[in-house]
């Protein structure tokens, strides 16, 4: 009697952790779903697509994306490369300021600063392969200036983040960031 309760005891042990294990991988696949919106979705309730634009201030409990430095301003700028290549240019007069280039999902596809760019501005190119191959048929005049950085998701967003030393400087500074370039090729 004593053995059959033990077995007993085990089969529902095991059949516990096996229903336990189908719950859980259920609600670790349904996380995605239940998440409101992207960052991508976010940046596009701002303005329209491909230019950029000045994301609002940084307030406690009010962030617009995640994680952003209340020292700093930021633009950012939506883009599809369905149609062809984008052009991103800036030149930003901040002491320090740094750019990064998102897929829809919100992961990094490439990331830089101003002391990385060796010239101190922002002139790059984002496309896809296929516009790559073709447009190594016919390069503009200055790609070889440019960075050139080819993605396979054809949308995204670049954020331009600048920081801000002295209210003295703010408005110069947010004024580059408001005449930056996101564009078709």
């Amino acid at each position: 009697m004593k053995t059959l309760n033990l077995v007993r005891l085990g089969l529902l042990t095991l059949a516990g952790v096996f229903i336990g294990g189908i719950i859980h991988v259920v609600v670790v696949l349904g996380v995605p779903a239940q998440v409101p919106d992207l960052a991508y979705e976010r940046i596009g309730r701002f303005g329209a697509d491909e230019g950029f634009i000045r994301l609002p201030p940084i307030a406690a409990g009010s962030e617009t994306l995640a994680m952003l430095d209340p020292a700093m301003t930021h633009a950012a700028c939506r883009y599809q490369l369905e149609t062809g290549p984008v052009r991103l240019e800036a030149t930003i007069p901040a002491p320090f300021w740094s750019f990064a280039l998102f897929n829809r999902r919100g992961e990094t596809i490439y990331s830089f600063n101003d002391r990385t760019s060796g010239t101190g501005r922002l002139t790059m190119l984002v496309l896809t392969s296929d516009q790559l191959s073709r447009l190594r048929e016919q390069p503009p005049e200055n790609l070889e200036d440019m960075i050139v950085i080819e993605t396979e998701a054809e949308e995204g967003f670049a954020l331009l983040r600048a920081f801000i030393p002295d209210a003295l400087r703010r408005s110069v500074i947010e004024t580059s960031l408001e005449e930056a370039v996101c564009r078709k090729l």
